[in-house]
């Protein structure tokens, strides 16, 4: 009998795309999400969708008991780092609390595999804007708190009982699936190229640029935008990077170049054709002028490449996909 993954959080925006890349591979799914911020509609290739939280202790024994998982990915989280400063409990409510709660249950059922839904923002304000695997860990959020806290729980629980994990540092995550199947569904969402998208068809009055003095050629923050499609397969590499037998490590997964919000802004006018009305607004507390990934090493340890590394690629398929929805 194949493997059965266990997948939480697997409704949402990352976990979506991932669990259609591992059923697309021939790999057996259950996902398990409470649709706080998942929906069903996202899973498109008939995987079971358990409905429940991470800190219903007793549904998840049952789970475990049912399939004996070897192989756990955890995307389960709140996400929203200025949200989590006005509310850190939750942060650590959610990600911290929940994430030990669901490593007890994989120690106890001796699960051998587990990859992470981590952050670039366990970095905080990297040296330079560009952030190695072995930078100084400094997050300046609770939100990149209570990841950091979660790989280190990883890390000692690996440790301890010879568990493999990965745990992956996303960047900025963007685009929606070439087909339009799936993509970021929730309408209050903050990603500036989902925002520019909806400003562009009228959903949105204005777009803000948030911060114009940063010291970059043109006053605007730079991020490492990376394709959902590239994340969702990076998370494939790592599950195979463990089934071959690789040993634990934290892993960067961005492309190792920057666009400043002005350039994703002029991409969105290009793509849609429409003039964005832009507001320019002062900069907001903690956000560095700078944030890019240096990815070497997922690529030497999985052989991960890149299929959509391009601005516009992840802007187009974006605009598709945010089209598809306002229909």
């Amino acid at each position: 009998m194949s493997e059965t993954i266990l997948v939480s959080g697997g409704c949402g925006y990352i976990g979506s795309h991932v669990v259609r890349q591992l059923s697309e591979s021939g790999r057996k799914v259950v996902v398990y999400d409470n649709l706080s911020t998942g929906f069903r509609a996202s899973l498109t290739h008939g995987e079971e969708l358990v409905e429940g939280e991470l800190a219903d202790h007793e549904r998840l024994e049952e789970l475990f008991q049912r399939y004996r998982f070897t192989t756990v990915l955890h995307f389960a989280a709140a996400i929203i780092a200025p949200e989590s400063v006005s509310k850190p409990l939750k942060y650590y409510g959610n990600n911290t609390r929940n994430t030990l709660g669901l490593l007890e249950m994989c120690v106890k059922h001796e699960v051998s595999r587990f990859i992470f839904s981590s952050t670039a923002a366990v970095y905080g304000i990297p040296e330079g804007g560009v952030a190695a695997e072995e930078s100084v860990l400094a997050p300046i959020n609770p939100y990149g708190t209570s990841k950091l806290m979660s790989e280190w729980m990883l890390r000692d629980v690996a440790a301890a009982h010879g568990m493999k994990y990965v745990a992956l540092r996303y960047f900025n995550v963007a685009g929606a699936d070439p087909q339009a199947r799936m993509g970021q569904r929730t309408p209050e969402a903050t990603h500036l190229i989902k925002v520019a998208c909806q400003t562009a068809l009228g959903m949105r009055e204005s777009i803000s640029v948030y911060g114009t003095d940063y010291p970059t050629p043109d006053g605007t923050g730079i991020r490492d935008y990376i394709h959902i499609e590239d994340l969702a397969s990076a998370h494939l590499c790592a599950l195979g990077y463990l089934e071959n037998g690789g040993d634990s490590t934290v892993m960067n997964v961005g492309y190792g170049h920057g666009s400043s919000v002005r350039e994703v802004l002029e991409v969105v006018k290009k793509v849609s054709g429409v003039d964005l009305k832009v507001v320019e607004e002062g900069r907001r507390p903690g956000d560095p002028a700078s944030l890019v990934a240096r990815a070497d090493k997922i690529k030497a340890l999985t052989g991960w490449q890149p299929r959509f590394n391009s601005l516009e690629t992840i802007v187009a398929d974006a605009w598709r996909w945010e089209s598809s929805l306002a229909r």
